[in-house]
């Protein structure tokens, strides 16, 4: 049994056009810019394997995020029932971690260029996993 703390440590950061909250797609299929996922050198060889082409998920802190946040109105929209924060996608939330799926669209050393991120400008990178197919190409 541990004291209930914990630490995460960032891999990298998000580069992304997107540096306003309320101007930023909620979700990555609603028009999102492409973006950089730039890495730390001390993780590249993690990222040896990552492919053009490939849909990966993306976790991360979502470090502009309300963390007293437990109901909320889904989307923002006040005509809509408040909702328990943990049925919604909401970033404001006791623990803000983000996941995207992402499709990378080109590797170059530590920055892996992706399409569908709708994370601001320096939103810190916790972990990146495939995106699993059916159970007999795993």
């Amino acid at each position: 049994m541990t004291d209930g703390t914990f630490a995460v440590e960032p891999i990298g950061c998000v580069e992304s056009p997107l540096v306003d909250l309320a101007e930023a797609p909620r979700q990555g299929d609603e028009g999102t810019p492409e973006s950089w996922l730039v890495f730390a050198p001390e993780v590249a060889e993690g990222l040896r394997d990552l492919r053009p082409g490939t849909d990966v998920l993306v976790l991360t802190w979502l470090d502009r995020a309300r963390r007293d946040v437990l109901v909320v109105h889904p989307r923002g929209d006040t005509s809509r029932p408040a909702t328990g924060v943990f049925s919604t996608r909401s970033p404001s939330r006791p623990n803000p971690i983000g996941l995207h799926r992402v499709t990378i669209v080109a590797v170059e050393g530590t920055r892996v260029r992706v399409r569908g991120m709708e994370a601001l400008d320096g939103t810190p990178i916790v972990d990146v996993k495939p995106v699993l197919g059916p159970i007999a190409e795993r």
